[in-house]
């Protein structure tokens, strides 16, 4: 009893639903054999103690002995109401214990309405797992139902105070289908928001965006009707009006036939639906036995299928009939939306208008830069876009940042949705293609600068590249790949290692170019430095246009890196300082 009752559940406040679950399951089993028995729960909280009444089935006195004296053992699972099980929410016979979380004492006076001739009877039971069971007199009650007197633990008398059970009351079973009330307080609350008739479509979004405020704290964006018939249910998903990480993960509220079964399930949308919160009502879904949380299996995986599949259609006729709603939506949750169209093709073939992407001609969609490139370059990373974006849109080449989440898969999926779509990945190669050549001649007679520069990067895994480009502001580019950053980071690895691991670095040499240095001829700066004659000037000069082209690229800085541009600025300071005075 103490395992059951003090680890099986997670906070002391299931007591009350347990209690709600065992007089509603009453008043359904009742009712199936008397489709008219009054329906009512009652609950009477006052100095510590509470009451909660029933118009139930009842109990004898043999239920008893075999009911709620053996754990496990339900009502439920009686011979002849195995076909009728589904219709009730408890299913594993120890939701009374539950009451033992705040209760040192559980009293319970049922009369039975299947045998009316049978006497009242009383079970009596306290946290140490003792228990009597006596008679009573026919006076003792009257009518068929079951009554538990709940006797606060020390410590506990907060959870059986009136204002918390009616909170609590209301919290776990505003949904239920039978008159509950605590003292003369109604707890029940039908019919549900979302199946409430509404003056207009506007009125009932504003109901629902009160609803979604009082339980989850929020106004949201939109709403969206769950209803799968098939699968029993109905409900409704709010979408958050601020962007969340995928990775958090979201608490959904499910009331099972009415009660709530928790508000922390996480397993009932797809992954890729985090910018929503549900709140439904189910009579398919299974309950763990703690009832805190969705048993994991074949009806949980069609339900998840199904939902997923409402708000897909929902973000279709979004994009169909409502145009500035959706792209309201996207602004915040257009992460959400791509995650779902690398995966689907018709949800990214509908949302091709409306995902924006980082490119260089501004923040279009696919379907937009398509139509203006005839091929749909990309990077893989956002440092490779900063790289080369300024000197691709100036030589108009038309260039994507696929480095933010989900980018660089929907690119490359484009094809697949639009025929005919060139797609291809930019390289440093692919970019210095698109730069002019410098005229030979010019370029021979630029033979001892270039030369002094090259050997200046050499050790740093850097070429020196002479090209003539826009924008002329820009005097060198630094340009790499994937492939020369790894052979570079192999390279620096290897001068670290010893001699055994150093072989086995050395074997893994790669064929990769390496990173290049492209000076820009067109530059004014770039022509000053290259007539200069002091190759230790021209040297000093190279790191630091090295140092500046790899700041305006927003790459990290290696150790190297770093140490090259302390020295080429104090370079240049005591070049300057030293010139001055000798003008002096």
């Amino acid at each position: 009893m103490d395992l059951l009752s003090h680890h099986l559940y997670s906070s002391p406040k299931v007591y009350l639903r347990e209690l709600l679950q065992n007089a509603v399951d009453a008043i359904t089993a009742r009712r199936a054999e008397e489709p008219n028995a009054p329906a009512k729960v009652r609950l009477y909280a006052e100095a510590g103690t509470l009451r909660v009444e029933d118009s139930g089935v009842g109990l004898t006195e043999a239920d008893v002995h075999s009911l709620l004296a053996t754990i496990g053992r339900s009502s439920k699972r009686a011979e002849g109401l195995q076909e009728a099980r589904s219709d009730f929410l408890g299913q594993f016979g120890i939701g009374l214990l539950a009451c033992f979380v705040v209760a040192e004492r559980i009293r319970v006076v049922s009369r039975s309405a299947r045998t009316p001739d049978a006497p009242p009877v009383e079970w009596t039971a306290t946290d140490d797992g003792s228990y009597t069971v006596r008679t009573l007199p026919d006076g003792a009650r009257t009518e068929p139902g079951t009554t538990v007197h709940l006797v606060a633990r020390a410590g506990a008398a907060e959870w059986l105070a009136e204002d918390r059970v009616l909170a609590l009351a209301r919290d776990f079973g505003s949904l239920l289908p039978y008159d509950v009330r605590v003292g003369d307080e109604a707890v029940t609350d039908l019919p549900a928001p979302w199946d409430r008739p509404y003056p207009s479509p506007a009125n009932r979004r504003v109901a629902l965006a009160r609803h979604c405020h009082d339980l989850f704290g929020f106004t949201p964006l939109d709403s969206i009707d769950l209803d799968v018939p098939l699968a029993g249910i109905r409900g409704v998903a709010y979408v958050l009006p601020s962007s969340v990480s995928p990775a958090q993960r979201a608490g959904h509220r499910v009331h099972l036939k009415g009660m709530l079964l928790t508000e922390r399930a996480e397993q009932l949308l797809p992954d890729w639906a985090f910018f929503v919160r549900c709140v439904l009502d189910t009579d398919s879904l299974r309950p763990t036995a703690s009832r805190e949380s969705l048993y994991e299996d074949e009806t949980l995986a069609a339900v998840r299928e199904a939902l997923g599949e409402r708000i897909r259609s929902w973000l279709t006729g979004l994009a169909a009939g409502d145009p500035e709603r959706l792209a309201a939506f996207l602004a915040v949750h257009h992460l959400g939306v791509k995650s779902l169209a690398r995966h689907d093709k018709e949800m990214l073939r509908t949302m091709l208008p409306w995902l924006p992407f980082e490119t260089t001609d501004g923040r279009l969609s696919l379907e937009e830069f398509a139509q203006r490139h005839p091929v749909v370059h990309f990077t893989r990373t956002v440092e490779e876009y900063r790289q080369v974006a300024p000197i691709a849109s100036a030589q108009g080449v038309g260039v994507i940042n696929g480095g933010y989440t989900y980018d660089s898969e929907l690119v490359e999926a484009l094809p697949s949705v639009r025929p005919g779509t060139v797609v291809a990945e930019l390289d440093a190669d692919t970019v210095t293609a698109h730069l002019d050549s410098v005229d030979p001649a010019e370029e021979l007679a630029l033979s001892g600068f270039l030369a002094a520069a090259r050997a200046k990067l050499d050790p740093l895994g850097c070429d020196v590249v002479l090209r003539a480009f826009h924008p002329l502001s820009v005097p060198a580019l630094h340009l790499d790949d994937r492939a020369a950053r790894h052979e570079q980071a192999r390279a620096e690895a290897e001068e670290q290692a010893d001699d055994l691991w150093a072989g086995i670095l050395g074997s893994l040499r790669g064929s990769a170019p390496r990173a290049r240095l492209v000076l820009n001829h067109l530059n004014p700066l770039i022509r000053r430095i290259s007539s200069l004659g002091d190759p230790e000037l021209i040297g000093t000069a190279t790191e630091s246009l090295y140092g500046q082209a790899l700041l305006m690229a927003q790459r990290p800085l290696r150790p190297a890196d770093s140490a090259l541009l302390n020295r080429a600025f104090i370079g240049l300071l005591e070049w300057a300082t030293n010139g001055e005075e000798g003008r002096r």
